[in-house]
């Protein structure tokens, strides 16, 4: 990753905010910027006893351009179960712990998750410190129509499951976020334009680093975007396929309409309300009669 300027130093460092012994901190770190980096991360990297790293090389380039001397040993997806107790072996012994990942936040299509559950079941607590995540990075510039989306992390490498696995997805009335390495960016795009069909494609690379790129275009003509260029297939993505229009507009018919029902059911029996919501908003009658009804038995019990 590529650090923005030089070195600085870091921050004096807030004691209230510095790690507790016992306790497991799960430390959001930069995508690549390293300024993104928050002050309340520095603070817990720099007191906790034991940083938990997925790469002690990567993390020490963070932890030298902020001055921390903090010990860092090596926790990745090959090592989680072992390492697991031995974090809870440390907190048991009242250290702390600091966990984080190479990018982003830990246990979000990163390791983490296992040593979360196993230092949660042991009884010891564990705190979230928010910050960078590729996820958020990737929706917040995308200017979805969606109202919702799923994140549904990295696709299956081998094609006739990813074409299932996507197939599946596909059906989700929301936006999905997708994450994907350089050297199936192109496939899984195929497989995105047969399984998805038509919908607006947005494209995260490299997100905070030097060559960063977010690129909102049609599905149907991803391919031949990175086609025009090899350095659109390089780094790490974050693909965001928003929802067709017509589950969009359809997610904010139901939502309109149940604003609708809950006025008019405290002045209207059931089936006329219904039949008002249905004439002006289109969703079906059965539905929302069904609705009405289950609104005013709620109304009647909260009146009586």
């Amino acid at each position: 990753m590529t650090a923005s300027g030089g070195d600085v130093a870091r921050p004096e460092t807030d004691a209230r905010f510095g790690a507790r012994p016992g306790t497991l901190y799960v430390v959001a770190t930069p995508l690549g910027n390293l300024r993104d980096v928050t002050l309340r991360a520095l603070d817990v990297l720099a007191t906790a006893d034991v940083i938990a790293a997925e790469d002690t090389r990567h993390t020490a380039h963070l932890l030298a351009h902020y001055g921390i001397a903090t010990r860092a040993v090596s926790l990745h997806a090959h090592n989680e179960a072992q390492r697991a107790q031995t974090v809870c072996a440390w907190l048991g012994e009242g250290r702390s712990v600091a966990l984080v990942t190479d990018a982003g936040t830990p246990a979000v299509s990163d390791p983490g998750a296992r040593v979360v559950r196993a230092v949660r079941d042991g009884g010891f607590a564990v705190v979230p410190v928010p910050g960078p995540s590729a996820v958020a990075a990737a929706v917040s510039a995308a200017g979805l129509e969606a109202s919702s989306f799923v994140f549904a992390g990295f696709a299956p490498p081998q094609a006739k499951a990813r074409r299932a696995w996507l197939t599946a997805l596909a059906r989700i009335p929301a936006a999905i976020v997708l994450y994907e390495a350089p050297h199936r960016v192109r496939a899984t795009i195929d497989d995105l334009v047969a399984t998805f069909g038509e919908r607006t494609l947005v494209v995260a690379r490299e997100l905070t680093k030097t060559f960063e790129t977010i690129t909102a275009l049609p599905l149907r003509d991803a391919a031949s975007w990175f086609a025009q260029d090899d350095n659109r297939a390089r780094g790490e993505f974050v693909l965001v396929i928003d929802a067709p229009a017509q589950i969009v507009d359809a997610t904010a018919s139901t939502a309109d309409a149940e604003r609708w029902l809950a006025a008019l059911v405290e002045e209207l029996p059931p089936a006329r309300a219904a039949r008002v919501v249905a004439a002006v908003t289109g969703v079906a009658r059965d539905a929302l009669y069904a609705r009405a009804l289950a609104l005013k038995s709620a109304t009647d019990r909260t009146g009586s």
